[in-house]
């Protein structure tokens, strides 16, 4: 697989000018907030077992995430490829801000009803914790418009590639320009191309740096994910030829700083609501 990532596709994939994300209308079937726990594995853990470990996340989700009203999705995320490898990403998401609060008061209920006796919570617990090392970072995303959703009835394990890009909010810039040429890269590139199976866009909330703006693109596999780079090239190429490609670069170039990360992290679907 290349290691370098098409940079006109880089350029617009990053479309996204960020003054005041309650001003970009929301989507009825997305959530309003997402959070993000990154977890790290116990690396001094001598059993950890990949199917005992699903098997009391399987029964946690059974118990309780299912069951709680106030999450609308969660979802874990194993490496495939990041700076660290011990990663574990959880994530969920919230109709609501209220939401969360409510979600977590939820859930401590629902592990009452699920394990009442208060020996056998705290094993329960005591197993599921066993397997993360004590350190983690959270942080609060808001999903914006402009999202190709994933097939409810989706079933299979899938690549999660994610791009992390950063806002410079230049004074002469204008969110009506923006917004156009996000709503037209996504209506000529992103919903055209068929690698990608789900893409969903996300700004900052709460949390370390109010620049970050995550995209996160759902493909069938590694493989899968350079043709997704290749076709975004050509439909690119196609929408935007010659000269008015490279007027378009301008345009956008002055908002976001050049830096960005990239990862790769496998869906575990099964452990999914």
């Amino acid at each position: 697989m290349k290691t370098t990532t098409n940079l006109k596709f880089i350029a617009v994939a990053s479309m996204m000018l960020l003054f005041n994300f309650s001003l970009f209308a929301q989507n009825a079937n997305r959530p309003q907030y997402m959070s993000v726990t990154t977890n790290h594995w116990n690396m001094d853990k001598d059993d950890l077992s990949m199917s005992d470990w699903k098997a009391l996340e399987k029964e946690y989700l059974q118990k309780v995430v299912s069951k709680n009203e106030h999450i609308t999705s969660a979802s874990f995320y194993t490496h495939l490829f990041s700076p660290d490898n011990t990663e574990v990403l959880y994530v969920q998401t919230y109709p609501s801000w209220e939401a969360m609060d409510k979600a977590a008061k939820r859930s401590a209920e629902l592990e009452k009803q699920a394990w009442p006796d208060d020996k056998a919570r705290a094993n329960f617990f005591k197993k599921r914790n066993d397997y993360f090392a004590a350190y983690h970072s959270d942080e609060i995303y808001a999903p914006i418009d402009g999202a190709k959703l994933l097939p409810a009835d989706n079933t299979k394990d899938l690549v999660l590639y994610v791009r992390k890009t950063y806002f410079t909010f230049p004074e002469d810039g204008s969110q009506k320009e923006f917004d156009e040429m996000r709503a037209d890269n996504f209506a000529k590139v992103l919903s055209k191309n068929e690698y990608i199976k789900g893409y969903y866009p996300n700004v900052h909330a709460w949390g370390s740096d109010k620049t970050e703006y995550i995209e996160a693109f759902f493909v069938d596999s590694l493989c899968d994910m350079e043709k997704m780079f290749d076709k975004n090239g050509e439909l690119i190429s196609q929408a935007w030829p010659g000269d008015s490609g490279m007027e378009r670069g301008k345009k956008w170039g002055k908002y976001f700083t050049g830096k960005h990360g990239d990862a790769a992290y496998t869906l575990i679907v099964e452990l999914s609501k």
